[in-house]
């Protein structure tokens, strides 16, 4: 009986044993990576600025992996892309992660061949399943489907800017109506040429409803005022110069429309929605000095807790959330603005088949001439 007892134990502790030591491939690799990218001990992402991994994010990474830490720089795209290619360039690879823009990620990062695929560097299964995801698919935004993971889907439109004194929004049901002769010489423009006006040029110029007519008698016919201080263009605007803005830097007009300034936007017309990542694109620099732990910054970024946080935007700054592509997580932090609504046909900015500038800008200097003439 004793013996009999004894051997029901033993098989049952062994069981028992057997049973703790089984664990899911993913979770095995898992635990590998951070415990390799603990002994790293930091990773390098370089951040766009005004983009939704905001320095909240970035701590509450750093809360969740305490032994991880976070060398950031932070800046604006058309800085922090030239910059990882002149660092390389000097034989330096600092840098292991970038999240900002897709026109950088794509014209200076991909087409530098700076980039590794990000895809096989997703292991978390909330990560991987697709059905968590807008659409039921991952997002990428470069022509091979592999380099740019886009996290950030934000319903919209490329806002007409106005001074609240000088125009009537109920004049304005679609972009064409910014042709009628009495706004001639009163409109003025961040230069559409510059980086960080992507979604504008690329929305006017591929719309089927607006194209190249649309762009050549706007800023050819209406006499449009350009700078290429992203700053400029609002002040005139508020104080009257101009009545009308577009496209002007949303970070600017947001600051003045929260220090009261006469100014407002109007985003609902007839040429439809755009869908944008607004900075919220994710690439993973190859030769990363910091590899296992920019797979691990990668994964806890694109979880639930990691999109959940970068809803919530700034601290300082309530209501700058951004709309991330994952569904599974409540929008209770996201702007109205920035919502997808069910059945709203959205030009997608993102889509790799309206991605060159090339064609709009060669326009754009037909009209205005070549930059610094």
């Amino acid at each position: 009986m004793r013996l009999t007892i004894c051997l029901c134990v033993l098989l049952l502790s062994g069981a028992a044993g057997f049973a703790a030591e089984v664990k899911p491939a993913w979770q095995v690799e898992w635990e590998k990576t951070v415990a390799a990218a603990e002994k790293e001990g930091q990773v390098t992402p370089y951040i766009f600025d005004q983009g939704p991994v905001t320095v909240e994010v970035v701590h509450a990474f750093e809360r969740a992996f305490p032994k991880i830490k976070v060398n950031q720089f932070r800046g604006r795209c058309s800085d922090l892309g030239p910059r990882i290619i002149a660092e390389r360039r000097a034989g330096k690879y600092l840098v292991d992660v970038f999240t900002g823009g897709k026109g950088t990620a794509h014209s200076t990062l991909y087409i530098g061949k700076t980039l590794e695929p990000i895809k096989p560097l997703l292991l978390l299964p909330e990560v991987v399943d697709e059905s968590k995801w807008w659409q039921g698919r991952h997002k990428y935004v470069d022509p091979e489907g592999k380099y740019i993971f886009a996290f950030v889907g934000n319903g919209g439109g490329v806002n007409i800017n106005y001074n609240k004194k000088l125009v009537n929004p109920k004049e304005f049901t679609s972009y064409w109506d910014l042709l009628q002769p009495k706004w001639k010489g009163k409109i003025v423009a961040t230069d559409p040429r510059t980086r960080g006006m992507d979604t504008p040029v690329l929305f006017f110029y591929y719309n089927s409803k607006l194209g190249p007519e649309f762009m050549r008698r706007l800023y050819g016919e209406m006499d449009v005022t350009t700078a290429r201080d992203y700053r400029q263009p609002v002040d005139w605007l508020a104080t009257g110069k101009f009545s009308l803005c577009i496209p002007c830097v949303s970070d600017e007009m947001d600051s003045a429309m929260r220090q009261g300034l006469p100014v407002a936007q109007i985003s609902t017309l007839k040429e439809g929605g755009t869908l944008t990542s607004s900075g919220g694109t994710l690439s993973f620099i190859n030769q990363a000095p910091h590899p296992n732990a920019a797979r691990v910054f990668i994964n806890w970024l694109l979880s639930r807790a990691g999109q959940a946080r970068v809803q919530k935007g700034r601290k300082d700054r309530p209501g700058t959330g951004s709309n991330s592509l994952r569904i599974d997580i409540p929008k209770n932090d996201v702007p109205e603005e920035n919502l997808r609504t069910d059945g709203v046909e959205y030009f997608d900015g993102d889509d790799d088949r309206f991605s060159d500038r090339r064609p709009a800008d060669k326009l754009l200097n037909e009209i205005f001439g070549k930059p610094g003439k």
